[in-house]
């Protein structure tokens, strides 16, 4: 779990610095976003990512919008390369909009990544800013916290679950949190 706890170190030593009157964003995304699954049938398989969310705004600018922040540091896997390896389907990868903080500088909006398995599979999430959303600054709204869906049904943030041919799993990451009271 040390990569979600890093990126949440991040927002707690942003925090106390602007607690002590230094300039600093707003809180990002705030989690890696992980998401690791596999199986054994017909061939063994596995695949694990992280996907980007939005990047905290500051004094004198937008946060970022489809970013992997702080400590992620990682590209995607281009969605051909995925589908032609794996026995899965991407039904959507775009942006979250509408899901960073509202402010004088809006926060960078999240992402949403949508997964078809074609066979079963074992799949487990790690996923943080759930339940609490990643926080503004000087009045900005917060950004919107991330939610995990597999079919119809909200996952938890952290989760292990089996998945069969035709199941959809839906992650909607974090926006940013905003900069400024929007005038």
């Amino acid at each position: 779990g040390n990569v979600e706890t890093s990126m949440r170190v991040v927002d707690v030593v942003l925090g106390a610095l602007h607690q002590i009157g230094l300039k600093v964003p707003a809180a990002s995304q705030g989690t890696m976003n992980n998401v690791a699954m596999g199986g054994t049938a017909p061939t063994p398989w596995n695949y694990y990512e992280t996907i980007a969310g939005g990047a905290g705004a500051g004094e004198l600018f937008e946060g970022i919008t489809a970013r992997q922040c702080h400590m992620t540091n990682t590209l995607n896997t281009p969605i051909e390369s995925l589908e032609l390896h794996y026995p899965m389907q991407v039904m959507q990868y775009g942006i979250r909009a509408g899901s960073g903080g509202i402010g004088e500088h809006s926060g960078g909006d999240g992402v949403i990544r949508s997964y078809l398995f074609k066979q079963a599979a074992q799949v487990t999430l790690l996923t943080e800013r759930r339940s609490k959303a990643p926080w503004g600054l000087e009045g900005g709204a917060e950004g919107c916290p991330g939610k995990n869906v597999l079919n119809a049904r909200v996952l938890d943030g952290k989760a292990e679950f089996k998945v069969g041919a035709g199941d959809v799993l839906t992650i909607n990451t974090p926006g940013g949190g905003a900069w400024g009271e929007k005038l």
